[in-house]
């Protein structure tokens, strides 16, 4: 669970609509998984082109990708391949006619979250899709989350980033004056401001957003799962 202030950047945040895309070869396999899919109130695009896709894919926009196992252009191995070259590590359900265990052990070493064999139950399908988009949905919202933090760092003046750094070292206002040597007041004043631009409720609450900035990542400062 999410504490109070991030529930709060979060609702800040945009939380566009997650998408289903659908890449295979056979048109009527697209149709089918388009209409289930849409059918409980999800959005689909669908590609019988890997290469459309992968020129189109925005994985800023939350969702999972059904992807076809054997395809003329290029296989689902190859575009696996392109898009963890692109850094991009959206949910993605292998969908096959061809379920072979070697298939399914490299496709799962390549990124994929599950392998399913043609044809596969609606509600299995169903139950994978939204568990994906799930999964995702937390994914984008927490780069969401990071580059928002990061934007307010951007914004601290050289002096109170490093009165920040100190204070979540955990030192107190008067060591952090004699340390810089500054005033009790004037390390008050730039925590005041510091707390401000980066929407820091706490000091807790400042020490997880110290540590989303550089690049890690922090338990709930209140102790929330």
């Amino acid at each position: 669970m999410t504490n109070t202030a991030e529930r709060d950047e979060l609702c800040m945040l945009d939380a566009p609509e997650a998408i289903v895309r659908i890449v295979d070869d056979d048109g009527e396999v697209l149709r089918s998984n388009k209409f289930l899919i849409e059918s409980v109130g999800i959005s689909v695009e669908t590609f019988l082109s890997p290469q459309e896709f992968l020129s189109t894919l925005d994985p800023n926009v939350p969702g999972c990708i059904l992807l076809d196992l054997r395809m003329p252009e290029l296989s689902g191995i190859e575009v696996l391949d392109r898009l963890r070259e692109r850094g991009i590590d959206m949910p993605i359900i292998i969908l096959t006619a061809y379920p072979e265990v070697s298939s399914a052990v490299r496709s799962m070493k390549k990124g994929a979250v599950d392998f399913l064999p043609k044809p596969v139950s609606d509600q299995v399908l169903i139950e994978q899709v939204q568990r994906a988009i799930e999964k995702d949905r937390e994914c984008v919202a927490r780069r969401q989350r990071v580059m928002s933090v990061r934007q307010m760092h951007e914004s601290l003046t050289a002096r109170e980033s490093e009165v920040m750094d100190l204070v979540v070292e955990g030192l107190s206002s008067r060591e952090i004056g004699d340390q810089l040597g500054v005033s009790f007041k004037t390390v008050e004043a730039h925590r005041a401001k510091i707390m401000k631009k980066m929407r820091a409720p706490s000091i807790p609450d400042l020490i997880r957003k110290a540590v989303e900035v550089r690049g890690g990542t922090a338990a709930d400062p209140n102790g929330n799962d």
